[in-house]
């Protein structure tokens, strides 16, 4: 039977444009899906997210998908995107506070409102737009992205990662920010592929033939 990709839908993400750009690149079978039975059937596992941090953990925990996804990660390739990047650190300021899934060392963090470029001008925060991304290690989903490609992001909180290790790039705006985070089977991303046209796409075919060596 041919792979299967699943998109974790828990209302929060563009899910379908997610889904459309995977199936773009190759995947053979992609499936939207909130099912836990049809998401530990996946090959391989995208985990998406837009919005405010406090409903997404609020919906991930009452979907069961903070224990889904500790699961997850063990066994297959997992692909979080965005907030779904931001929902694996242990605890992010947005809301006033609001604890995370602790997958990964660190935290998710305000840009400031001072923000300021390297001639002073001011930047607007959600950070918006195309940046470049500095490539922290050699990993697999590079492949084929040149470093310091331009990536797209939106957001207005940005991950401070505590294992520096697990660092595969960083971007600037303003300040300094972990913009991809890598530990064995897990490859996060704070950017949107799908929104970032040939690289974005580039990014998403080596997932879809990502084979992890652990």
């Amino acid at each position: 039977m041919s792979e299967l990709v699943a998109v974790i839908d828990y209302g929060m993400g563009n899910l379908h444009s997610v889904g459309s750009a995977l199936e773009h690149v190759g995947a053979e079978r992609v499936v939207v899906s909130a099912d836990p039975a049809v998401i530990r059937e996946a090959d391989r596992v995208v985990f998406p997210g837009v919005g405010a941090m406090r409903d997404c953990m609020a919906e991930i925990r009452r979907l069961g998908f903070d224990a889904l996804m500790t699961e997850l990660i063990e066994d297959r390739p997992v692909l979080a995107i965005c907030v779904g990047m931001q929902a694996l650190l242990e605890r992010s300021e947005e809301n006033g506070g609001v604890d995370c899934l602790g997958l990964m060392a660190g935290d998710v963090r305000f840009f400031g409102d001072d923000l300021t470029d390297s001639a002073g001008r001011r930047l607007k925060v959600p950070h918006m737009g195309w940046s470049q991304v500095r490539q922290q290690m050699d990993h697999p989903l590079w492949a084929g992205i040149e470093q310091d490609a331009r990536f797209y992001f939106v957001h207005s909180y940005c991950v401070a990662a505590k294992d520096r290790d697990a660092v595969a790039a960083t971007c600037d705006y303003g300040r300094e920010f972990d913009a991809v985070l890598a530990h064995d089977r897990l490859f996060a991303v704070q950017f949107h592929p799908e929104k970032s046209h040939a690289t974005g796409l580039q990014l998403l075919t080596n997932f879809v033939n990502w084979i992890p060596s652990c």
